[in-house]
């Protein structure tokens, strides 16, 4: 396999044609080179238009289209803090630590933590901090953060979620039970407030650890 012709591929035949125009992104997509941080074992998958790649402890990455949205959608500045909850392979950490000051990413997983580490390491990423537990109700050390990433999707948003990002911050959250999610950007407006956008529909694998919203019976 070329790489770069694969790499090249991805961006003009998948990504470009899925609304992602903003050039420091394409450009990313070039620098932080994804097929190190896919497993050996689906190398060949590395550029390809596919959802839930395999990862160690039960998780997946997210498709390549829907990491370059995400990245576009959240405008992410060279002086915030991010919070990542589900590492997986480093990868999406990878993106975000490139355009921010440091990224703290919580990994329940622990082979995956370890892989993310390897990858990151690999990768010559040194603004990253890969935490091992359960993020899914988010961090409270180095809270409040610029912005929160969930890498897995969530039932509902979780109230002490939206407390650990600062007033005018972002969190990019993909909302909803299969068939029906949605990937969204919730900014908090106040200490009290926050607005929902809903960018595009999807469908990802729950966050392990994840609070299921309590079902009212009658």
């Amino acid at each position: 396999m070329n790489i770069e012709q694969a790499r090249f591929n991805m961006i003009e035949q998948q990504i470009r044609p899925w609304n992602v125009l903003d050039q420091d992104v394409l450009d990313m997509l070039h620098v932080v080179k994804r097929e190190q941080f896919v497993p050996a074992a689906y190398q060949n998958l590395a550029f390809a238009d596919v959802d839930n790649i395999p990862l160690p402890g039960g998780g997946a990455m997210f498709n390549p289209k829907v990491e370059a949205r995400i990245m576009q959608e959240l405008l992410v500045k060279k002086h915030e803090n991010v919070l990542e909850i589900g590492t997986g392979s480093g990868y999406m950490a990878a993106l975000l630590a490139h355009k921010a000051r440091h990224v703290t990413t919580v990994e329940i997983q622990p082979e995956a933590a370890a892989l993310a580490r390897e990858n990151l390491a690999r990768a010559g990423i040194n603004n990253v901090t890969v935490e091992e537990g359960n993020g899914a109700s988010g961090w409270e050390k180095g809270a409040p953060y610029d912005v929160i990433v969930v890498s897995g999707a969530l039932p509902v948003l979780p109230e002490a979620l939206v407390k650990q990002v600062k007033v005018g911050g972002r969190i990019a959250v993909i909302l909803g039970e299969a068939p029906a999610m949605s990937f969204n950007i919730v900014t908090r407006t106040s200490e009290t407030a926050t607005d929902t956008v809903r960018i595009f529909e999807t469908i990802a694998k729950p966050l392990t650890g994840a609070v299921a919203p309590s079902r009212f019976q009658f």
